[in-house]
């Protein structure tokens, strides 16, 4: 990147980062920010916070997990997730990898927030959640669910912890939610 691309990229993002937040409507936030963008090493295009966007095709699926350092298909990863109105911001929770797109993990966000109340309310906001019961990215032990409907892109090198793999049983109930819903 040229000198000056880089600093209108900094620029950018000092702006950005300064400019109040408004709330956003369903639409705005499924659209890719209005920064600029650079290339990465897949070929994917970033916006100035490095995060490409969240994946909008259909992946191919596959449980593929492997005891190692590097994060598989079927395991759950501790990693950044970037909030769907703002790349810029978001919170370390575990992910559930569920395929690769070039140098990038697909996976989808995981919380312990029990969503079977609101399932109505959540669906009319365009969010499907699957339960995969509790394993060890959860030190208090709690039943997690998984976002079925969101694909983020995942850096391999910014994972902050690798934890066990999901059973293929439960990976199968996943994927047909992510089938189900995107």
């Amino acid at each position: 990147m040229a000198t000056s691309d880089l600093i209108r990229t900094i620029g950018q993002a000092i702006i950005d980062a300064l400019s109040p937040r408004r709330r956003s409507s369903r639409r705005q936030t499924r659209r890719a920010p209005s920064t600029r963008r650079t290339g990465t090493r897949s070929g994917t295009r970033t916006d100035a916070s490095g995060y490409p966007g969240d994946f909008t095709g259909r992946p191919v699926l596959s449980y593929d997990p492997h005891p190692g350092r590097v994060a598989d298909p079927g395991e759950v990863v501790w990693t950044w997730v970037p909030f769907e109105e703002d790349h810029s911001q978001g919170k370390d929770r575990p992910v559930l990898v569920i395929s690769r797109d070039g140098h990038w993990l697909l996976g989808l966000p995981m919380t312990s927030k029990d969503h079977d109340r609101d399932a109505r309310q959540e669906a009319s906001e365009g969010r499907y959640w699957v339960e995969v019961g509790s394993g060890s990215w959860d030190s208090s032990g709690r039943v997690s669910e998984v976002r079925v409907d969101r694909i983020i892109r995942v850096d391999p090198e910014k994972i902050r912890r690798l934890s066990a793999p999901i059973s293929r049983e439960r990976f199968e109930r996943v994927a047909d939610g992510v089938r189900r819903h995107r």
